[in-house]
């Protein structure tokens, strides 16, 4: 039985919407810090179209690869602190 599968109280709206705030936070965070790493490592600006000709293969798999990564991982961060941070509301509100 995966996760998936378990029933699972509501979410308050609360969280809900601290959540999306923290994820759209999390991901414009992500796109900065892989897009200064990018050019830190290579010296080059990121690939903004994968399938541009002048953009190796290599380049396209490894720039998909890491952003990928870094965004589910910021993702997660955010969903994680949003999660936190409603128990603490609701631990203050006395719920």
């Amino acid at each position: 039985m995966s996760m998936h599968d378990e029933p699972s109280s509501p979410e308050p709206l609360e969280f809900k919407l601290g959540a999306w705030a923290a994820t759209v936070v999390a991901g414009w965070l992500a796109a900065r810090v892989v897009s200064a790493v990018w050019q830190k490592a290579t010296g080059a600006n990121p690939p903004t179209d994968l399938d541009d000709e002048s953009v190796s293969v290599a380049q396209a798999v490894t720039f998909a690869a890491v952003s990928g990564g870094v965004a589910v991982l910021a993702r997660r961060l955010a969903t994680l602190g949003a999660r936190r941070a409603a128990g603490c509301l609701r631990q203050r509100k006395g719920r």
